[in-house]
């Protein structure tokens, strides 16, 4: 449980609208992110079912900028993901 709760100190909470592009860099689809650590993130977004298991997360919809990342869990229309090299 501590390790736990470190964890989730280092999250800062962001409420900031983002950008999620599929392969290829097509079709930007807007989501907001939650939450923001070093090692990932927690989204929302309107069709989380149809996310694959990777994705470009960005602040901007310019697919060229942001970061690779993985979907690590699901619940709803909330995503976690993990950032990705």
């Amino acid at each position: 449980m501590a390790r736990e709760r470190s964890k989730r100190e280092q999250r800062r909470s962001v409420r900031q609208s983002g950008w999620i592009t599929l392969d290829g860099g097509f079709a930007a689809r807007p989501c907001e992110v939650i939450d923001l650590s070093a090692t990932g993130a927690k989204l929302t977004i309107a069709n989380a079912i149809s996310l694959g298991p990777k994705l470009r997360l960005a602040f901007s919809r310019d697919a060229r900028t942001g970061r690779n990342c993985e979907v690590v869990w699901r619940d709803g229309t909330t995503v976690g993901v993990k950032f990705v090299t």
